[in-house]
C-alpha cells in the first residue's frame, strides 16, 4: 500500500523502516533518505538497505543469496527477490 507502515499495508520503505524498528533500531522512513543515510558499504550483509533505480525510489532489505525482501508495488504483497532483479543504486549499512 502506498505510504503504508504497518503489517496491514507497507510501501517499500514502510517495510524497511517497520522492520528495522522490530529490531530496535530507528531508520529514516522514505527510501531517499534511507539510502542518503547509514554507512555506504561495496557488498551487502544480511540486512543491509539496498535501494534501487535512479533517485533510490525503492528499497529492500539484503537476506543473503544474492536476493532482498520488499514491497514491490501497489497491490502486490512482501516478497523476497533476486537483487538483480532490479538496478541497484546503493547499499548501506545502519
Amino acid at each position: 500500500a502506498w505510504g503504508g507502515a504497518q503489517p496491514g499495508g507497507f510501501d517499500c520503505s514502510g517495510l524497511t523502516s517497520w522492520a528495522y524498528q522490530q529490531a530496535g533500531k530507528t531508520i529514516p522512513r522514505t527510501s531517499q533518505q534511507q539510502a542518503a543515510n547509514g554507512m555506504p558499504v561495496a557488498a551487502p550483509s544480511l540486512g543491509d538497505i539496498v535501494s534501487f533505480y535512479a533517485g533510490a525510489t525503492h528499497v529492500g532489505i539484503f537476506s543473503g543469496n544474492g536476493n532482498v525482501i520488499h514491497a514491490p508495488q501497489e497491490g502486490d504483497v512482501v516478497k523476497e527477490t533476486p537483487m538483480n532483479y532490479m538496478p541497484v543504486h546503493n547499499i548501506v549499512r545502519y
